[in-house]
């Protein structure tokens, strides 16, 4: 049931030239003050989707800095995504509810990864549990005395469905700290001694979906996937999800391109994540809305790529004259800063996470309804004086509010005011077992920063305090 993810080592170094001194010398001190701990994520795939992505450059990071961090996965029967997938929309506020048998499968899946868990003695000072999937999990694990528990929710909550979230809020007593997003995912009805974390997420600016890429590069990759490099492009980067509202975008497109001669729209859905089943079922639907216009290019299928996954969709982002985000809800949208590091205006619902990253009018527009995001994609267009201010603004904010360390940073922070209200001397510093190391393990290789382009960034930064 637990796969151990491991990685290629990296340079923490090569993130400071990005940073500010202050966030530097807080980052070290806080990885020096915890170096005797052992740190240990879990979440329920390897790849794809965007708490994956996070963990697979924030392991990394953490154990560059000196903190003891292991990733672990759980490997679960498929028809436990069909029940959690359900899980996610009702917790966004889709209608519906768990039936007897779901809810029996959801929380047997979970008791067999404790069974595990506990037969393998695996342990930790602090412990990450990541989103609705494994809610459950500290509830059905004996605690350590020393041990410290959060819950990390990177969902949407604005407005859950009640009946399912009254349902799993009895099983967050569990933990010792909860993390969301932003302050108005935070539920009613919690445990008011219980404490509460508002960390948004953040991007890694040394993958190769954020490393630079000239234009002319990116041009020539969307050429090979079958988009015409002289006309203008506008993007929506996301998996097909009924909460991304590709069908929007496409409303958004028509209006737009009545203005704006060659307009051409592509949605970009390569994830690799399968923990979504209803993502084919979306594409289908999607293409069929699409009603063959050649100009509408939809990605999903990632074989016969002309490079990586992340090469792509760094391309994309880079080609297009505008980025959207068009959701109706959204936990954070990692697509949205990613977007916004490339220097490019982002329009994005006015929802969730979109709002906080989104300065309106300022890093970009948020937008209610496809015709206002038809009406902001004009302006950008033909403006491109506007589009560059605006791209400019988008990177700086990013670079202050969401690149990893911070996250890394806040993560710290949330273990440790925790392990402060614990009566504890020295956690489980000393004797390990060799549970971790004894997992059947993933190696992600390709997981490490792009060493090359990492290497050209810190050059170009030398002597400055941020980039």
């Amino acid at each position: 049931m637990l796969l151990r993810v491991t990685y290629p080592e990296v340079a923490v170094e090569d993130y400071y030239p990005l940073l500010s001194p202050q966030l530097v010398d807080e980052l070290k001190s806080l990885a020096h003050e915890v170096k005797d701990l052992r740190f240990v994520h879990l979440n329920s795939t390897a790849i794809g989707g965007g708490v994956a992505e996070i963990l697979q450059s924030l392991v990394p990071m953490m154990n560059a800095l000196g903190v003891h961090t292991e990733r672990v996965v759980i490997n679960p029967p498929p028809q436990f995504f069909q029940v959690t997938k359900k899980l996610h929309n009702t917790l966004q506020g889709a209608e519906g509810t768990l039936s007897k048998d779901e809810l029996a499968l959801y929380l047997n899946t979970i008791q067999d990864v404790a069974n595990d868990m506990q037969q393998r003695s695996l342990d930790a000072d602090i412990w990450f549990f990541h989103d609705p999937q494994l809610l459950p999990l500290a509830s059905m694990l004996p605690k350590q005395p020393n041990e410290t528990r959060l819950w990390v929710c990177h969902i949407d909550l604005t407005a859950p469905n009640q009946s399912v979230i009254d349902q799993l809020l009895p099983l967050t007593s569990a933990y010792d700290g909860l993390v969301f997003s932003l302050d108005a995912y935070v539920p009613a009805g919690l445990d008011p001694s219980l404490p509460v974390f508002i960390v948004p997420p953040a991007i890694d600016p040394l993958t190769d979906k954020n490393v630079p890429m000239s234009e002319a590069e990116a041009l020539k990759i969307v050429s090979k996937m079958g988009v015409d490099p002289k006309r203008p492009l506008i993007t929506q980067v996301s998996r097909f999800d009924l909460w991304k509202d590709p069908w929007g975008v496409i409303d958004a497109y028509r209006i737009a391109r009545k203005e704006v001669a060659g307009l051409q729209l592509a949605l970009l859905g390569l994830s690799q994540a399968i923990d979504d089943p209803e993502s084919l079922q979306v594409r289908d639907q999607v293409a069929k809305y699409a009603e063959d216009d050649p100009d509408i290019h939809l990605y999903f299928d990632a074989t016969g790529l002309p490079v990586s996954i992340d090469r792509v969709v760094n391309a994309f982002q880079v080609a297009s004259q505008v980025v959207m985000q068009k959701s109706l809800r959204e936990g954070f949208g990692l697509t949205v800063a990613e977007a916004m590091w490339k220097a490019r205006p982002l329009i994005g619902g006015d929802v969730g996470g979109i709002r906080i990253q989104v300065e309106d009018g300022v890093t970009g527009y948020l937008v209610k309804s496809p015709e206002e995001c038809a009406q902001r994609i004009v302006s950008l267009l033909k403006d491109p004086e506007l589009r560059t201010r605006m791209g400019r603004a988008a990177r700086e904010s990013v670079r202050q509010r969401y690149l990893l360390p911070r996250l890394a940073v806040d993560y710290l922070k949330a273990a440790l005011a925790r392990r402060a209200n614990i009566n504890c001397q020295s956690g489980l510093n000393g004797y390990r077992p060799n549970g971790f190391a004894d997992l059947e393990h993933l190696r992600l290789e390709d997981a490490a920063p792009a060493k090359a382009a990492v290497k050209v960034r810190a050059k170009r930064s030398k002597g400055r305090s941020a980039a």
